[in-house]
């Protein structure tokens, strides 16, 4: 079925229910947004085959809303790029996705422009006469898709190489979009999410059960994220649930700015691991309207979930050490941690994160050895590392990777990483190997915090194995992180190096 339909339902049933906002303004009701995807299709597809790409290069606004919608009602498939990729990164995407057409915001338009590719038939600026004059068709009917025809290209952030494009179907979103409903955040009719993170990824794909359910995609009139303006936001629409990174809650957090806690519904975090210390001080501050998600772009932010009501359980034995953990796979999907000798360990066993169910992308676009190497017998490999317990909650160890070994013990980064962030001085904290010629690799420690190599080496002799603890500590005003705010281990290990060479 295609994922269209949502919003031709809400446009007939409730058509004048708010379906979009910028700050505290409503930008169009369920009826006026219906109407403009249907217009918008009717001209895209005019000039598109069914199953061709349209991209997406703009920042988070209720045109976006728009755009990708009605891609969607022309039974097309939707590219969308991320607004802060340099105009190369992005020219390469359109590209490889060979799109035929690329909707852009008027800011991102000059650093696309010199770069696109000779297979884009046309770069469309938002909010231009010729933009507007996509709209004037009549509205079609929402085109036939099946649930395996594709639906979202969700290109990976690229980190070590040249980003992959994870073909996400139909099927695929309709079940994320389920799922996240039923576990993640029940939502009554009319309930706002907020954009704050990109729609062109993980906060985007949350578009979706927000329309199932005729909520509202309200997005920050700065186009970004700022505390105080996400404050704002929640005051003017009560009951706002929104996704954040963890750098994102943890700015929400250190804010000094008011906000009345019972107005947020909930927080979803995920993309990067939260810390104990971190969620800690975010239950501390706004309380329990936390939720957390494990998921990756071919799995789109499905595959475990730590729920509301676990994370408020502090009564429970186990808190602390399920505080810690991705949580609980969703219903819709079988997760396992497997090695080369064991499709299946047992509970307490390390191993890499496999996923299977009909959440999980069909492959990605063009590449045959990347989608081989990754789908074996419809099982996602992750290149997560991890463990389940004995009451099937996940905690990640670290990307496989990532993993350092030394002197022939395997020794996971984010064990330590916890410990460090435990001191009241320590900000930020990465953890990677340095090679070494005696014992392969040893641990290094990347430190964002005023503090010293002698107290933080005392906490860790507290806290874990002598043989894990940190060989040297490196004091730096920040660490390197990509868009979405990631740590890049990739290059402060390339740092590391050129420090060992001067």
């Amino acid at each position: 079925m295609n994922i269209a339909h949502w919003l031709a339902r809400a446009a007939l049933s409730h058509g004048s229910m708010p379906a979009t906002a910028i700050g505290s303004h409503i930008a169009h009701d369920y009826a006026s947004l219906g109407l403009r995807a249907a217009r918008l299709a009717a001209t895209l597809r005019a000039q598109c085959e069914p199953g061709d790409r349209v991209a997406i290069f703009a920042k988070n606004s209720p045109a976006y809303a728009e755009a990708i919608y009605g891609i969607w009602h022309a039974g097309l498939a939707a590219v969308p790029i991320n607004a802060k990729l340099h105009g190369r990164e992005a020219a390469y995407i359109l590209e490889h996705s060979e799109a035929k057409f690329c909707f852009v915001s008027k800011d991102l338009e000059a650093e696309i422009a010199p770069h696109v590719p000779a297979s884009l038939r046309e770069l469309i600026r938002i909010a231009s006469p010729a933009h507007e004059k996509l709209f004037i068709a009549d509205a079609m009917p929402v085109a036939d898709r099946g649930g395996d025809d594709l639906a979202w290209l969700f290109y990976t952030s690229g980190t070590t190489g040249r980003p992959k494009g994870a073909m996400l179907t139909h099927r695929n979103l309709n079940w994320a979009s389920h799922a996240y409903l039923s576990e993640v955040n029940p939502i009554p009719p009319g309930a706002p999410v907020l954009h704050a993170a990109p729609m062109s990824h993980g906060s985007g794909l949350y578009m979706m059960p927000h329309v199932a359910r005729l909520g509202i995609n309200a997005v920050p009139e700065s186009g970004g994220f700022e505390p105080e303006e996400i404050f704002a936001m929640f005051r003017a629409l009560p009951g706002t649930s929104m996704f954040a990174a963890p750098t994102m809650v943890k700015r929400l957090v250190e804010s000094p700015a008011d906000c009345d806690p019972s107005l947020i519904r909930t927080i979803a975090y995920g993309g990067a691991p939260m810390y104990v210390e971190d969620a800690l001080a975010a239950l501390d501050r706004f309380g329990s309207r936390f939720a957390q998600i494990y998921g990756q772009g071919e799995s789109p932010m499905t595959i475990t979930t730590l729920t509301k009501e676990d994370i408020a359980d502090r009564d429970h034995p186990r808190w602390m050490e399920r505080l810690g953990s991705v949580g609980r796979p969703y219903a819709c999907l079988e997760a396992k941690v497997g090695s080369a000798d064991a499709p299946c360990l047992a509970p307490g066993e390390i191993g890499e994160i496999l996923a299977r169910g009909d959440v999980v992308m069909g492959g990605y676009w063009k590449n045959h050895d990347a989608t081989a190497a990754t789908l074996n017998d419809g099982w996602l490999h992750t290149g997560d590392v991890g463990a389940f317990d004995a009451d099937g909650y996940l905690t990640l160890k670290d990307r496989s990777k990532d993993m350092v070994i030394s002197g022939g013990s395997n020794i996971y980064p984010r064990e330590i990483e916890e410990v460090l962030l435990q001191h009241p001085a320590v900000r930020e904290v990465s953890v990677i190997g340095r090679p070494h010629p005696e014992w392969g690799e040893i641990v290094v420690a990347y430190v964002v915090g005023e503090t010293s190599a002698t107290e933080l080496d005392t906490l860790c002799l507290d806290h874990i194995a002598r043989f894990k603890r940190p060989k040297d500590y490196v004091f730096v005003p920040a660490l390197p992180k990509n868009n979405y705010g990631k740590i890049l281990k990739t290059e402060l290990r390339e740092m590391d190096e050129r420090k060992a060479r001067d």
